[in-house]
């Protein structure tokens, strides 16, 4: 999935009246890059209740089952790590934040075994 996430607009809320805190989740999510599966797979209910949920589990005197209900919820869509490997998905990086993590890794620890292959993969012609 590329980084830069689902491109166009946001598919029409599936449920009855949704709220204001409803509508901003809903926004954000179908801009990340797992929206471009969920769109694939038709799952616009599923993200609609995952995100009715996360709403209900934000309050203060909310379930304390609908947290852990929220969590796999989260895993289900890939919105976690374990999420995203169990559904076998990954995000590509752009080249510039591989060049960036590559800088960071070199500017830690510049004599590690990481950087001093990157400095010889590009070496000879």
């Amino acid at each position: 999935m590329p980084a830069e996430g689902r491109q166009g607009a946001t598919p029409d809320w599936p449920l009855t009246d949704q709220t204001g805190r409803e509508a901003d989740l809903w926004e954000r999510l179908w801009e990340m890059p797992q929206a471009l599966m969920w769109e694939r797979y038709g799952q616009e209910l599923e993200v609609a209740l995952y995100v009715r949920r996360m709403a209900e589990a934000e309050k203060p005197d909310a379930f304390v089952g609908l947290s852990t209900l929220v969590r796999q919820m989260s895993d289900s869509l890939g919105l976690t790590t374990p999420g995203m490997r169990a559904n076998r998905w990954r995000i590509e990086r752009s080249e510039g934040e591989t060049a960036r993590q590559e800088a960071s890794v070199s500017a830690i620890a510049p004599n590690s075994a990481r950087a001093r292959l990157k400095a010889l993969s590009g070496g000879s012609s």
